[in-house]
């Protein structure tokens, strides 16, 4: 089970940080993600640490703004948020991957992010 928090309301400009829990189970040997999904909208990928730990993707949207990261103990993971835009506005998903693998077998319920203009 994964518990995402952190989420808010911001103003533009501004810096939040989300975090995911692994509830039961570390990320060890997992993949961790976060996605987001505006109204109206499907969703969408954001930013990613493969389960080797070596190498982390972004989207375009996000790249050089946003910083995902994992604790040493393995038991979450977090995605710092600067420069919020209006356009980050979203639910946010944290996501992990089945064992060695890269599909996204496990979700949490969201966190609501909200930035203003």
């Amino acid at each position: 089970q994964l518990v995402e928090s952190g989420g808010g309301l911001v103003q533009a400009g501004g810096s939040l940080r989300v975090s995911c829990a692994a509830s039961g189970r570390t990320f060890s040997n997992r993949g961790a993600g976060w996605f987001r999904q505006a109204p109206g909208k499907d969703r969408e990928f954001v930013a990613r640490i493969k389960w080797s730990r070596r190498n982390t993707d972004y989207a375009d949207s996000v790249k050089g703004r946003f910083t995902i990261f994992q604790d040493n103990a393995g038991n979450t993971v977090y995605l710092q948020m600067n420069s919020l835009k209006p356009e980050d506005t979203a639910v946010y998903y944290c996501a992990a991957t089945s064992l060695y693998g890269t599909d996204w077998t496990t979700w949490g319920q969201g966190t609501q992010v909200t930035v203003s203009s």
